[in-house]
Parts: C-alpha cells; structure tokens; sequence
C-alpha cells in the first residue's frame, strides 16, 4: 500500500474505533469499569510516550527551540481553553435550569452535544498532528497513531455511556458518535493538502501539547485516584507499560 493509501486507511480505521461505544450495551457496569481502569493507565502512558519519544523530536529537529516550545505550549494551552470553555458552559447551563425549576433531562442534553463538539475537535486536531507526523516521518507517525488508538478506546466508551445517560437512543447516540470521529481523517486530508505549502512541523509540536495535556490532565488523575495498592500498583504498571512501549518503537525505528 502507497504511504498515502495507508494515511487514509488508518485515518478511516480510527473514525471507526467510535463503534466500541457500543460494547458498553453488552456488558454489566462493574465489568465495563474493570476494563476502563487498565484501558486509561495504558492510554495516559502511550500518549505521553508518543508526544515524548515521537512527536516531540519530529517537531523540534525542524524549528528553532524556542519556536518549537510555543507550538508545544499552544497545544497544551488550547485543550486547557477548551476544556474549561465546556466545564463552564455545562455548569452554566446546570445552574439556570435548576433556578428555573426544570427537569434535569434538559439539563444533559446540552452536556451531550458540547462532549460531542469537544470529541470532534480533539478528532480533528489528531487528525492534523498524527498525519503531520506520518509524513514527516512514517514509523513516528504510526507510533503516534497507536498512542491515539489506546486513548480513543477508553474515551468512546465513556462518550458513548454520556450519550445515553443523556438520554440519547443507543443507535443515535453510536451514529453522531462516529460522525464526530469522522473530523480525524478531515485533519488528516487537511494536513496531507497543505504538506507543500507549509512547515508540518507545528502541527506536530501542537498536536503533542495535545498528547501531554490529555495524558497528565485527565487520564493521569484517574490512575492517581485509586487507594487500594493492588489497583494502583495494576495502574501504574499499564502506564509505564505505554510509556515502555513507545520508547522501544522509537529506539527500533
């Protein structure tokens, strides 16, 4: 397959990977949870080991350090924004309609269409980054693809169960579910049409501010928050487990 044709493949294969919310149906909670908590731990160490060990030395080998470290900035800076944009809108919303009286139906609804407008977002700015770097440098660009895969699994479920607590239809909570995974392979497409026209190295710098973000912003704190040595040891040993396998994937290609 052309390195173009693999581009689109892998950017189609991880619009699809939303159908896992689906899984959520067939499985008791307790059972779900026990999965999610490894699924998160591996997440969190393979998106810090492929901002790290991939990302990061594609981006800043073409920029000036200084340059470089803007971009990484940015990216981790605009999911901030984002996250805090749609932690208040939510609250927001919450707050009024309880002042009003109003049933708390109303009250998810509008959870459920900013997590799907914050999904497609984050969709669409892999897409630039992962595709960025895959033509940049093809192993480095697959690595971070895996990085990505490990995280969207845990994140489609839970999106998935948001949608439905929402009170969505499971049918219509998978299919706007997929059509906002489908925003990865328009950054992809993007990142590909502008590979004459632009330095792709930034993209790859604010994607990896992506990366890091998410790792120790959201998925890291979930790994923190178990007591029980067992659970947290289990944890740990997924995210450095990630981490590992990213580092040995830089060191072999």
């Amino acid at each position: 397959m052309s390195r173009d044709g693999t581009l689109l493949f892998g950017s189609l294969l991880m619009s699809l990977v939303a159908l896992v919310g689906g899984i959520t149906l067939l499985m008791p909670a307790w059972r779900l949870q026990q999965l999610l908590t490894p699924l998160v731990s591996l997440a969190a160490g393979s998106l810090l080991g492929g901002a790290l060990f991939h990302m990061l030395p594609e981006g800043v080998i073409a920029l000036d350090p200084l340059y470089a470290g803007e971009w990484i900035a940015a990216g981790f800076t605009a999911f901030l924004a984002l996250e805090q944009f749609l932690h208040w809108h939510h609250s927001h919303r919450r707050q009024s309609r309880q002042l009003l009286g109003e049933e708390d139906r109303w009250v998810r609804e509008p959870m459920a269409l900013l997590i799907l407008l914050g999904d497609g977002l984050h969709n669409f700015i892999c897409g630039l980054g992962i595709a960025s770097t895959y033509l940049i440098n093809p192993p480095a660009g697959i690595a971070a693809w895996l990085a990505a895969i490990a995280h969207e699994i845990p994140q489609e479920l839970g999106d998935f169960g948001v949608l439905v607590h929402s009170g969505w239809r499971p049918r219509k909570a998978l299919f706007w579910n997929v059509i906002s995974a489908f925003t990865f392979p328009v950054g992809a497409f993007l990142a590909w049409w502008l590979r004459e026209q632009i330095s792709l190295a930034p993209l790859v710098l604010f994607a990896a501010g992506n990366f890091i973000y998410i790792a120790a912003s959201d998925l890291v704190p979930e790994i923190k928050r178990h007591a029980e040595p067992g659970l947290a040891l289990h944890g740990f040993a997924c995210f450095a487990g990630g981490l590992l396998f990213m580092l040995l994937i830089a060191i072999r290609f």
